[in-house]
């Protein structure tokens, strides 16, 4: 039940409010009875806004909400005035998350800032007043626009998370551990496959007060970019990391075909991920003493920084934090 919060796609159907209509009211006062068009304009409809807050980390707060509606704009009155706009829909949603159109499947925009906000959709403008109208030879048009409707349009917001570091690594490859011994994040640990079962921050204390923060996704199996395992559900928030840290077990049968299995699964599901740093940690290396150590430094064929760490033992994770911290912040990379 640890997961159920964490909430990464909501589909939620928006009506933004139509706009008032404009007003066909004319002059009158005790000293003129026939005054001109003096119709004001109606209101603007109200907008579904999104707005991005860095607090939140989920979008647990609008499973629920299925349907969402701004109000309508007022309509326009004599003495020019205009009506009163209708009342925006804001939406907090966290940072990193992208608006996508049911039907069309077109990325609308993402929020990847506190406080920035974007139109959803859109609400309709008012109509124009009878005052509009009035030419030298319609001196008293009787008529006035009236307002645009509101629009009406099913939502896709799903979360892809921000971090500096993203974690990838099959299943029990120590992500998890790792992620629980560097930072002050308390993932669920056991010695058996897809204990990870969502998205795990941390905030990584560095140097004179630094930090990074690094993201731990469930573990990625052969065949993953075709959705096996959690493959689809959780590939995707990877695409928001600075560096992509490999996590690989000392244990492992072959390192090399394991690196590269994992690099294979990630160019499927988006070769652009690809473009993005890497490190390659090997894990549980207090297992190896200093001959299995050398072999297998010895039978490495991969052109990535590498380092042999323990998460138990703390072997390596300074120097760990070391490289991570130099290759996310080498301008020359």
């Amino acid at each position: 039940m640890e997961d159920i919060n964490f909430i990464d796609y909501v589909k939620i159907c928006c009506r933004s409010g139509s706009g008032g209509p404009g007003s066909t009211h004319f002059l009158r006062t005790k000293e003129t009875s026939k005054g001109g068009p003096d119709g004001g304009d109606g209101g603007l409809g109200g907008s579904v806004i999104l707005r991005g807050n860095k607090n939140l980390w989920t979008l647990l707060h609008l499973k629920y909400k299925k349907h969402v509606k701004a109000e309508n704009g007022q309509a326009g009155t004599g003495n020019l005035k205009t009506g009163a706009d209708g009342k925006n829909i804001v939406l907090d949603v966290p940072l990193g998350t992208v608006a996508r159109d049911v039907e069309t499947g077109n990325v609308d925009f993402e929020i990847l800032e506190e406080g920035e906000t974007q139109v959803l959709v859109p609400g309709g403008k008012g109509g124009l007043g009878n005052c509009h109208f009035k030419t030298s030879t319609r001196q008293a048009p009787r008529y006035a626009q009236p307002g645009i409707s509101g629009i009406e349009s099913w939502k896709v917001l799903e979360l892809k998370i921000l971090a500096d570091v993203g974690l990838v690594g099959k299943p029990n490859a120590g992500k998890s551990t790792f992620l629980s011994v560097v930072t002050a994040a308390k993932p669920k640990i056991a010695d058996y496959p897809f204990t990870t079962l969502k998205p795990n921050l941390g905030i990584v204390p560095y140097r004179d007060y630094k930090s990074f923060i690094i993201a731990d996704i469930p573990g990625i199996i052969d065949g993953a970019h075709k959705g096996r395992g959690l493959g689809h559900r959780f590939m995707k928030h990877i695409e928001r990391n600075a560096l992509l840290l490999f996590m690989i077990s000392a244990d492992s049968k072959d390192i090399n075909n394991e690196y590269k299995m994992l690099v294979s699964e990630l160019k499927e599901y988006n070769k652009e991920i690809l473009i993005k740093r890497r490190v390659l940690a090997i894990t549980k290396s207090d297992l190896l003493d200093d001959e299995l150590r050398t072999d297998i430094e010895a039978e490495l064929d991969l052109d990535v920084p590498y380092i042999f760490i323990s998460s138990l033992s703390s072997i390596g994770l300074l120097q760990l934090k070391d490289l991570l911290w130099k290759e996310l912040n080498d301008e020359d990379e």
